[in-house]
């Protein structure tokens, strides 16, 4: 979907404008309809068509088409849904055609007895971000959201996906495909159980499952005497004959002043962990794309806005694989790995696809152990790990545990990061705040506006996901993007919801900021400050070093609570150093691991109201010690992130003292580290715009109260006078 939509994108010589004290020259896009072939799905006379009839219409249909007749697709303007039921079907133009590939497919699957096969939307890394060469699901469906299974069968093709994307889907497959409305496994078993008879093989790709997955299908299905077949072979990628390459970027490693702790450091703490551990491990087995990243401070162009490259590491206490495309490793990285000898620190470099090969050989080996994190590995290789004796497992590997806590040297970059990464923001906001009451302005070309701000700054690689830039009625959609069929213009009669990060060489960075350039009304503002509320009591918080994320979210929560709003998504994440902005197992979620010293998380608690407006406060902070009068080992936290709020969206008779406090400490060390940042880069109006919504609420809340208590004292005596006399 974002290649699709950038290349929808066009930039118009004649509508480029230039603002004096902005970050960059900028065009405004154009809005155009993305042509796409019609799809009908059935093929006959040489035009395809696709309707849900009884057989005898469809053999009418043939017939008059073999005679020379013409059934044209009506096409539906973009951003309508398809409407399979009306003859001929009604299908929006951002439609893709999937019958040549089903059909393709279906021979693939019949050449090995298979009668149903399964398509998740994930990597063999189980990665939340995937390369364009692992979007099977997209390929196959049409589909391009980040969420959904696709199974097909020799007759039917169906897609599992949640509420986000029901619109979505609807807009983007063609009639070959019915749309389940769930995302469940179970609800995808029941389907297959209904439709599969015990005879027949259902088919998966081991690499795309993960053992929990595997083990929940398994569990539905053997009662209905199914089973599932591996085969490591992908059968999508047999018939997707233009399927995105390796990109050939090579790969880097981290320049030393962004590194503490070089990878012999790190290789050796992590076999410290293997030693120490009861069950005396001889193996650890990283899958996960950041493991390995981390482990050897190496960085790639492979995923997009994530600094990865494909890989796997079996790490033993003697020995080193790293499991990559070896032709993307210069001979200077060969020399920093010392991969030409064989010795305890050495890497021995293997080509990517021999790591189910290496594995089961290490695994005839004698009293060896090898230890997984549940979490990340894949079923194609937790399969070759027997007997049961030589696995250790846990939900997360000690790589991705070590990871979760910053060295100094990591801290102090990280934290650099988010203040050039402020510089852009305030960029952005000062902006929009010049030029959206012109009416010129959309949501696209504020997402663009931001990432070329970003882009300017010290050691930018890039944005570190896709802008969501969203006004009014989108903003409600949580995790909603622009494109060219969606985009708003951005007026002063809306609010406006701008949640974006940046990729630095220091750093991962991820804010959301809400803003109204005109008058909010009462139920906006007051939503808008139980939000900041919650935002503000979660950062306040102290709590014993070790406590787990999921036992305070609901402080982010308590102020909506109390006026029966709410928010459905996740209070926080992880933020890596260069890594992906998502970082497990860090956050607010039952599965993440307990806080400790030197963790970074986001605290973005929000509110979104139908059709009409979202509200989501988004910053990231550092878990630092809390200084407390009696116990020792408190733990609080330290917001990294340095622009200010709408201050007319904030209501501070709602507020009690000590979050006013809290809001004026934090506007004092934005003013202090902006400030000295903004001289810097020489941005003079940006500093006078920070200054001016960074004025502490409580002074003049605390001068009008002595005014007032000073208007009740005069009163008072003027009283008693009174009576004297």
């Amino acid at each position: 979907e974002r290649e699709r939509e950038r290349r929808g994108n066009t930039l118009t010589d004649t509508d480029t404008h230039t603002d004096t004290h902005t970050c960059l020259t900028y065009s405004t896009f154009t809005q155009e309809h993305r042509h796409s072939r019609h799809s009908l799905c059935g093929i006959a006379g040489g035009r395809q068509f696709c309707a849900k009839m009884p057989f005898s219409d469809w053999l009418l249909v043939g017939t008059l088409l073999a005679l020379g007749g013409s059934w044209n697709v009506i096409r539906a303007d973009v951003g309508s849904e398809r409407n399979c039921s009306k003859i001929p079907p009604y299908l929006p133009s951002t439609v893709v055609n999937t019958t040549l590939r089903l059909q393709a497919l279906r021979e693939a699957m019949s050449s090995l007895n298979v009668s149903a096969y399964i398509i998740p939307g994930t990597d063999a890394h189980l990665s939340e971000y995937i390369a364009p060469r692992d979007a099977r699901m997209a390929f196959m469906s049409g589909f391009t959201g980040s969420a959904g299974t696709a199974v097909v069968t020799l007759n039917k093709a169906v897609l599992w996906t949640d509420s986000r994307y029901w619109v979505q889907a609807e807009r983007q497959m063609d009639c070959n495909w019915e749309l389940e409305r769930d995302v469940s496994i179970s609800s995808i078993t029941d389907w297959l159980i209904r439709e599969v008879s015990d005879t027949d093989d259902i088919g998966f790709d081991p690499f795309l499952f993960s053992i929990q997955t595997y083990e929940s299908y398994s569990y539905n299905l053997v009662p209905a005497k199914l089973m599932l077949k591996s085969l490591p072979d992908n059968l999508v990628d047999r018939v997707w004959t233009d399927r995105p390459p390796i990109p050939p970027d090579n790969l880097i490693r981290l320049p030393d002043r962004v590194v503490e702790r070089t990878w012999q450091m790190k290789v050796e703490h992590i076999r410290t962990q293997m030693t120490e551990n009861p069950y005396k491990p001889t193996a650890v087995l990283l899958s996960a794309l950041d493991e390995t990243a981390w482990l050897f401070n190496l960085r790639g162009n492979d995923v997009p806005f994530n600094p990865f490259f494909y890989s796997y590491t079996l790490l033993t206490l003697n020995e080193i694989w790293l499991f990559v495309h070896k032709d993307r490793v210069t001979e200077d990285l060969k020399l920093y790995l010392n991969s030409t000898c064989y010795l305890a620190h050495c890497v021995q470099l293997l080509e990517y696809d021999q790591v189910r090969t290496m594995l089961k050989n290490y695994m005839t080996r004698l009293g060896v152990k090898v230890w997984i994190g549940t979490e990340y590995t894949n079923y194609a290789l937790y399969e070759l790990i027997t007997p049961e004796e030589k696995l250790l497992t846990s939900a997360y590997s000690p790589v991705l545990t070590t990871k979760a806590v910053k060295d100094k040297t990591e801290q102090h970059i990280l934290r650099d990061a988010h203040v050039r990464d402020a510089v852009a923001v305030i960029q952005l906001l000062m902006w929009l705040e010049k030029v959206v009451p012109e009416g010129k302005e959309t949501e696209m070309t504020a997402a663009y506006y931001v990432n070329e701000c970003r882009s300017k700054q010290k050691d930018s690689r890039g944005p570190s996901f896709e802008t969501i830039s969203a006004s009014g009625p989108n903003a409600a959609l949580a995790h909603y993007s622009p494109s060219n069929a969606t985009s708003r213009k951005l007026t002063v009669d809306e609010m406006y919801l701008v949640d974006s990060g940046g990729q630095y060489l220091d750093g991962t960075t991820d804010i959301t900021r809400t803003v109204h350039w005109g008058t909010p009304n009462e139920m906006q503002k007051e939503a808008f400050t139980r939000v900041l509320m919650g935002n503000i009591e979660i950062s306040r918080t102290i709590f014993p070093s070790g406590t787990k994320g999921v036992n305070m979210e609901m402080l982010g929560r308590r102020a909506l609570w109390e006026v029966g709003l709410n928010y459905g998504h996740g209070t926080g994440h992880g933020v890596g150093n260069y890594f992906g902005v998502h970082e497990w197992p860090v956050g607010f979620q039952s599965n993440n691991i307990p806080f400790r010293e030197g963790m970074f998380t986001s605290i973005e608690p929000g509110y979104y109201k139908e059709n009409d407006f979202g509200i989501r406060i988004e910053d990231v902070v550092v878990i630092v010690p809390a200084h407390t009068k009696y116990g020792h080992n408190y733990l609080t936290f330290e917001t990294v992130s340095l622009v200010p709020y709408d201050r007319k969206l904030i209501d501070t008779a709602l507020m009690s003292p000590q979050q006013l406090q809290w809001l004026d400490k934090y506007y004092l060390t934005i003013r202090e580290l902006m400030g000295a940042e903004l001289d810097r880069q020489g941005l003079t109006e940006e500093k006078k715009w920070m200054l001016k919504h960074t004025v502490p609420f409580q002074s003049a809340t605390a001068s009008a109260a002595v005014s007032s208590l000073s208007l009740t004292l005069t009163a008072l005596a003027t009283a008693l006078l009174h009576n004297l006399l």
